[in-house]
């Protein structure tokens, strides 16, 4: 249930759902999901579906981590992009096939450390983690190509700011009793806004844990 032939059905069940940037394919079959899942739902980690992750925190389901991957893809492969929300690792871990480098918080420290060993364990030396409540974004790094927010909420506007002329950001924006999943891209002082939509995140919060 873990091996790469079961990543590969993944693969099809996506590609057979939508999801058709051959990159994005490629880093889903790559990545294997059931490292960023308790052991005990290991069986379980190559459906396509949301799964707990502890402190009231899940790991998105994979046409989700897909889709917001392929949202931010241009044609060329993006060099930074800056991820609000680590989790289980396993969206970052993605990014990182597709990207050059990846910035992510975490504003849960317990979750963050987690993440991190499973970072080293698969040689993902390509994204830089930082322990900080992520509504600020990370100042110090911007501008990004992109960035990815995977909680849901009104997204603060720090994070348009550090967005590169030309950069894309991609995440959950609450409406009402809803979240729909948006895109913003970024031309000079102008940001035009795309649905992708309907999703189901957990809230974005402010504060460290």
């Amino acid at each position: 249930m873990t091996s790469a032939a079961t990543r590969q059905r993944l693969v099809r069940r996506l590609a057979d759902e939508g999801i058709r940037d051959p990159r994005v394919l490629a880093a889903i079959g790559e990545v294997p999901r059931h490292r960023f899942v308790d052991e005990a739902l290991s069986s379980r980690a190559y459906e396509d579906s949301a799964l707990p992750i502890g402190r009231g925190q899940t790991i998105s389901q994979p046409f989700v981590v897909a889709l917001m991957t392929e949202a931010v893809l241009s044609a060329v492969r993006p060099s930074r992009v800056l991820e609000i929300g680590t989790g289980s690792g396993y969206q970052a871990a993605v990014l990182a096939q597709v990207a050059d480098r990846v910035f992510t918080t975490e504003r849960i420290g317990e979750l963050l450390r987690t993440a991190r060993q499973r970072f080293h364990e698969l040689g993902l030396h390509n994204i830089l983690t930082r322990h900080v409540d992520g509504l600020a974004g990370w100042p110090g790094q911007a501008p990004f190509d992109a960035i990815v927010v995977t909680a849901g909420g009104e997204i603060p506007s720090a994070l348009f700011a550090q967005l590169a002329d030309g950069g894309v950001l991609v995440g959950p924006e609450q409406h009402g009793a809803h979240q729909e999943l948006i895109r913003v891209t970024r031309s000079g002082d102008d940001f035009e806004r795309e649905q992708l939509g309907a999703v189901t995140f957990v809230p974005l919060r402010q504060g460290l844990e």
